[in-house]
């Protein structure tokens, strides 16, 4: 599974963004789904993460009720909305994709993409 990030840049506090992961293969409904995130200076953190269905969702306590991660299986692509963007939200984003169930650690995916970059600043 090849992963490719888009949908990053510049966003004032309090603004929104919608990130896409783009998966290639024909298998991608299989795969259960993260967002993480990497701040400079700090470790890799855990996002939020999506079943292979999309009907079960699981976020960090940091972006619960801001952030939405979604898929749309047909178009081999999830999907990471952002709204309520404040400054500490700055990091490189990842996606990555794992066999079977979803999963809160990093160490746990086999795939990941290139990642992209969001920055909240005024």
């Amino acid at each position: 599974v090849q992963l490719v990030e888009s949908g990053g840049g510049l966003v004032q506090p309090g603004g929104s963004l919608r990130l896409s992961c783009a998966a290639s293969g024909r298998t991608f409904s299989s795969y259960a789904m993260g967002w993480f995130r990497q701040a400079p200076g700090k470790e890799r953190e855990f996002v939020a993460a999506i079943n292979w269905s999309g009907v079960s969702t699981y976020y960090a306590d940091s972006v619960k009720g801001r952030f939405t991660i979604s898929r749309d299986n047909a178009k081999n692509t999830v999907y990471l909305q952002m709204n309520s963007l404040k400054p500490e939200d700055t990091a490189v984003y990842y996606c990555a994709a794992r066999y079977g169930a979803y999963s809160s650690y990093a160490s746990e995916y086999a795939y990941w993409g290139q990642g992209t970059q969001v920055t909240v600043s005024s």
